[in-house]
């Protein structure tokens, strides 16, 4: 059940293909170079191997339990968390004007990969506290922030986010828990929340809650909707904590993965009405909790990334061990290790190709959001901004639904003892299931992809992308090396495929709308497929260069194997995919609901 971190491929992309030399001349990021982002991913690994994965076997057998009101981690959770904490780790990314680290996405998505590989379940507190903490620096009062960002920075404090309810699921017009204004400036929220990651625990002494409410009065629908704070034990004037609020866990749910994370039942009000405090103005709460949502969703990308990881080094693990059958071609006269079997090493392969093509892809959008950010120049900021607000879909969207097809792959490399709980590659499959359902699922993702991000600017920002990956194409084609031919004629259809489905769903947006959502997660697919194999490809160039040179030849040949490998196998996908949208819109369409 072991992990290693993949420091070298996560270094290799910080370094080429997200341009870390870039993003340390950024204000504020000038200490952020490739020699730190190597120091602090080297800590990160080292906590994540000796302490935090081992953990993560032991929060499938022995989940979070609720009894009398309050939720008990997994052994070991605690004391695992406490170390994180007092490492810093929770404020890698945050202001240093709060006792964060300040420290580019760039570097911190890297992280965020490491720990989620480590343990997916341990790391969702920590995700779910990244985004209360972005939700405040962003719309909270100054008193807010004086009162709850050092603690949540320091990981003293953790935080959640409360949308769901029974009645909403994600349509969030329909939330109901009401907010009634206070003589003191306060509100008393009343209501019932679901599906509240880390809602209970007992890893931190007080738990943020950021609470979608509506307040007495306000108009129906999502303009509605405001935000307020709700801690579960209210903080006195000098920072202590006071009495405990009136917000409960009623119970946690059982669930097929992520057991260690506890998700609650909250309840709010049953004895009088929970304090809260308004975050920003009333009314534009869902604006607000969108900055949280946004922030979670590249998370929850990168726990794609980070889960397939984990079940391919399982994998190759067992396929090294496992002895079975001769290899058809001869190379062995007695039963071999699977891995030698050609079918074996088209899944390992796969699994590789597909991990690694998502990470250069989170790689490349953390740089674009850290210049989105942070560059002293207007225009760049704003098209760094379109960039990764393009991306985040396709990290969110591809990486998780990708992760479900690695996390298969990996169980079959087990074969029948794959389907066995006590061999741990079930674990990995089981846990990335969710990923694409929370924080808005693969299907919400892709009708943002269409709406928002395509059809809104009539396919401007899908084209401006299409027209970067074209100059790889040229650059592919000067190269001329056999496998940079064949990368380049792979991504050339795979991008006119692009083309094809952008135009269509610009051409039918409006006047047919049904046409043009109908095909929304293949297109979205098919956009993370080509993005991911855009930047392999450049990978590929690098790692020609490089090679040339000398420099560490066996990574660099592997790298432009799995390059090579993702064009034929996954890039390969695009064209079918485009037909299927364009010409089998209809077929989608056409059958009225009663039909099923």
């Amino acid at each position: 059940m072991s992990y290693t971190a993949p420091l070298k491929d996560m270094l290799f992309n910080i370094e080429h293909l997200a341009r870390i030399d870039q993003v340390a001349q950024l204000p504020g990021f000038e200490d952020a170079g490739l020699e730190t982002a190597q120091a602090v991913l080297e800590e990160c690994a080292k906590l994540n191997e000796g302490v935090i994965a081992p953990l993560n076997w032991e929060g499938d057998k022995y989940p979070s339990s609720f009894h009398d009101g309050k939720v008990t981690t997994t052994p070991g959770f605690k004391e695992a968390f406490r170390q994180y904490a007092e490492g810093g780790w929770q404020g890698l990314q945050h202001p240093v004007d709060f006792g964060g680290q300040g420290l580019p996405k760039t570097i911190g998505a890297a992280c965020g990969e490491i720990l989620n590989s480590a343990n997916m379940s341990f790391a969702l507190c920590p995700l779910l506290t990244d985004g209360a903490i972005e939700a405040l620096i962003t719309a909270g009062s100054d008193d807010l922030k004086n009162v709850y960002l050092e603690k949540l920075v320091s990981g003293q404090w953790t935080g959640t986010m409360n949308l769901t309810e029974p009645q909403a699921g994600s349509d969030l017009a329909a939330v109901r828990s009401r907010a009634e204004p206070q003589p003191d400036g306060t509100y008393k929220v009343f209501g019932t929340k679901i599906f509240i990651t880390y809602g209970e625990h007992d890893m931190a002494e007080n738990i943020v809650h950021l609470v979608l409410a509506r307040v007495t009065g306000a108009p129906e629908g999502v303009k509605g909707i405001s935000l307020f704070v709700v801690p579960k034990f209210m903080v006195n004037a000098d920072g202590s904590l006071g009495a405990r609020n009136d917000v409960h866990c009623v119970s946690i749910e059982h669930k097929m993965g992520i057991k260690a994370s506890p998700t609650a039942v909250l309840q709010y009000g049953d004895h009088g009405g929970a304090v809260g405090y308004l975050v920003g103005e009333e009314n534009r709460g869902l604006e607000y909790m969108f900055i949280m949502m946004n922030a979670a969703r590249y998370a929850v990308g990168v726990q794609g990334i980070a889960v397939s990881e984990r079940a391919y080094q399982k994998a190759v693990g067992y396929a090294k061990d496992r002895v079975q059958s001769r290899p058809v071609d001869g190379s062995f006269t007695t039963a071999a290790p699977i891995i030698h079997h050609a079918d074996v090493k088209r899944m390992l392969m796969t699994m590789r190709a597909a991990t690694e093509g998502c990470r250069a892809m989170a790689s490349v959008a953390a740089a674009a959001y850290d210049a989105a950010h942070h560059h002293p120049d207007a225009e760049v900021r704003k098209q760094n901004a379109t960039f990764y607000e393009f991306l985040v879909p396709l990290v969110k969207g591809y990486s998780t639904e990708m992760s479900l097809e690695v996390t298969s792959l990996g169980v079959q490399v087990h074969g029948g003892m794959g389907f066995i709980e006590e061999t741990g590659a079930a674990q990995y499959y089981r846990d990335a299931k969710i990923l694409t359902i929370y924080e808005g699922t693969t299907a919400i993702q892709a009708n943002d992809l269409v709406g928002r991000k395509t059809a809104r600017d009539g396919g401007t920002s899908a084209k401006a992308i299409a027209a970067q990956i074209q100059k790889t194409e040229t650059e592919l084609t000067a190269r001329g090396s056999a496998n940079a031919l064949a990368v380049a004629k792979r991504l050339t259809a795979a991008r006119l495929a692009f083309v094809d489905v952008v135009e269509f769903i610009a051409a039918n947006s409006k006047s047919n709308p049904n046409a043009a959502f109908a095909g929304s997660v293949p297109y979205l697919m098919l956009a993370g497929n080509l993005v991911a194999g855009w930047q392999l490809a450049r990978a590929l160039l690098v790692a020609e260069d490089l090679s040339a040179k000398g420099q560490d030849v066996p990574f660099m040949q592997a790298k432009i194997t799995t390059a090579r490998f993702y064009a034929d196998h996954l890039l390969s996908r695009a064209p079918g995919v485009r037909d299927a949208i364009v010409e089998g819109a209809e077929a989608v369409t056409a059958l009225p609901a009663e039909a099923f």
